[in-house]
């Protein structure tokens, strides 16, 4: 009995998703909600679970494949009659027609695949197509796949061992040898853009040709932050379970700023701008895949640890990949930290449909004027891009000043000024 495999659903207004990588093959046991296929959506890769313990059947869609939910994705057969169906057969001698020279490159290989019985048997159909295009007999390649099954894998190996080995001497005249392309050659590589990548290109795209962007750049004197942080960071992790960072200070004093001057916690939709009165930030997350974005929902409201677990709950999952499209859905701002990859200064793009994010980067000593003499402190250069149709210069450059003010004096965080 077959029970067939298809797209689930994929969250609202996802439609269709790219097959990104089979995790089982054809022939392969499968256990119940063992994932088989990884599907990549507009923001978030899905794996698909097996409905049911079995061996892998055939595939009804290639790696790259574009499909649509509830299409046939695979069959899993049921595994007592996958085992009867590959029971060797008794073996029966037919003839093999000659071939021409032409078509003669592997005469062992084609009479192996022929043959009904034996380990050619147990080959699946991608092995078999392989080992007669590459010629290989597969009576002389060591499988390494389940049971030491011959693998599609095991015979390009066994195609290229053999390509590489040196060709015997012949008394025929050799060709003239044809020129080998120089050593340190120019080369190319071409690699299909993932789903994930489109849609990350299209919206940062979208916003530069939609919104009217515009940066403004302050620098950061950092010094009572690192302090609060060495002074407590033990305690505070020894309390909550997580290291006090960076983040959930600048959420917080994000929090004042978007509070103060609601137009950059605001978005324009259609002919409307809307204001939210609480604070949801998406924060920039590097995955495997791209660049993703989840929300920390209701910052307002939230102590520095809910803050700090729930960034680093986010950061987990976004290098497991196991984000859900729930986790990147909304947010009224934005904060993302180049810092991390040592970046000095950058001008951030909004994440549409929001009005302005926030860029944070490295923090280095430089020297500073303080009370007419010249320092070193710790200093960050902090940006804000934002949309210019909703959000005015003088509203932009306050924003940030707040921001600035609350992280060098940390205490306005606490009595909210």
């Amino acid at each position: 009995m077959s029970i067939e495999v298809k797209v689930p659903t994929l969250g609202e207004s996802v439609s269709e998703a790219t097959i990104g990588q089979w995790l089982k093959k054809p022939g392969e046991a499968v256990a119940l909600d063992e994932p088989i296929v990884s599907l990549e959506t507009d923001k978030v890769a899905v794996e698909v679970p097996a409905p049911a313990a079995g061996v892998m059947g055939a595939l009804a869609a290639a790696e790259g494949d574009t499909v649509t939910v509830g299409a046939l994705l695979a069959l899993i057969e049921d595994s007592v009659a996958a085992a009867g169906a590959q029971a060797p057969a008794p073996r029966t001698e037919a003839p093999v027609p000659p071939a021409s020279a032409s078509e003669a490159p592997a005469p062992a290989a084609a009479a192996a695949v022929a043959a009904p019985s034996g380990e050619a048997a147990a080959l699946s159909p991608a092995v078999r197509r392989a080992v007669l295009e590459y010629g290989i007999d597969p009576s002389t390649v060591k499988g390494t796949g389940k049971d030491g099954r011959l693998t599609k894998e095991d015979v390009m190996a066994a195609a290229a061992a053999k390509q590489a080995a040196p060709a015997p001497a012949v008394s025929a005249p050799v060709a003239a040898p044809v020129a080998a392309a120089p050593a340190g050659g120019r080369n190319e590589e071409r690699v299909k853009m993932t789903r994930l990548r489109q849609t990350i290109a299209k919206r940062l795209k979208s916003a530069q040709d939609t919104a009217a962007l515009l940066t403004t750049f302050n620098d950061v004197d950092m010094s009572a932050v690192m302090e609060a942080r060495a002074k407590y960071k033990d305690v505070f992790e020894k309390k909550h379970g997580v290291k006090l960072g960076l983040m959930s200070f600048f959420a917080k004093a994000s929090v004042l700023a978007l509070k103060d001057i609601p137009s950059v916690n605001g978005q324009i939709q259609g002919d409307e701008i809307v204001y939210f009165d609480y604070v949801d930030i998406s924060v920039a997350v590097s995955a495997p895949n791209g660049l993703v974005v989840p929300v920390v929902r209701n910052v307002d409201k939230m102590s520095f640890a809910d803050i700090e677990k729930a960034i680093a709950n986010y950061g987990k999952a976004a290098r497991d990949g196991t984000l859900t499209m729930a986790d990147m859905a909304g947010g009224t701002f934005t904060i993302s930290n180049g810092g991390v990859f040592g970046g000095l200064m950058s001008t951030p793009i909004i994440n549409p449909p929001q009005s302005a994010v926030l860029g944070l980067h490295r923090i280095e000593d430089r020297p500073v004027v303080r009370n007419g003499e010249i320092v070193v402190r710790p200093m960050m250069y902090i940006a804000l891009s934002y949309d210019h149709r909703i959000i005015d210069g003088k509203e932009a450059v306050t924003a940030l000043k707040t921001i600035k003010e609350a992280i060098e004096d940390p205490t306005r965080l606490l009595i909210d000024l």
